[in-house]
C-alpha cells in the first residue's frame, strides 16, 4: 500500500527588476503567485533546500531581493484568541 507523506514546503518572495525572466525561475520550485504591478514572485521549495535555492535566486542578475515566508513560523491556533480578545474588551471597558 502506498504511503502518503507531506512534504515541508517554505515560501519565498523574490523581488525582480521584470518579469521576462518568469519561465526560468520554474526550475526553483513552485510558482504560487506572480504580481505584475509590483514585480514580485511567490515561490514554494521544500524546506531542507531554502538556503541553497536563496544562493541560486540570489546569483541571478535580474533578481533585486529574496525574503522568506515566516508564515511557518506563525502560531496558527486561534483557538482561545476570542477568549482572549473578550477578556481584554472587558478590561477596557470598565
Amino acid at each position: 500500500m502506498l504511503s502518503f507523506e507531506i512534504t515541508k514546503r517554505q515560501g519565498i518572495i523574490i523581488w525582480v527588476y521584470t518579469l521576462r525572466q518568469l519561465k526560468n525561475l520554474r526550475r526553483f520550485g513552485y510558482i504560487h503567485y506572480v504580481s505584475n504591478r509590483q514585480k514580485y514572485i511567490v515561490m514554494y521549495v521544500d524546506q531542507n533546500e531554502v538556503q541553497d535555492k536563496m544562493k541560486q535566486l540570489n546569483s541571478l542578475h535580474y533578481v533585486r531581493k529574496v525574503e522568506i515566508s515566516y508564515r511557518p513560523d506563525i502560531d496558527m491556533t486561534f483557538s482561545d484568541s476570542l477568549g482572549a480578545f473578550k477578556k481584554i474588551k472587558e478590561t477596557v471597558d470598565l
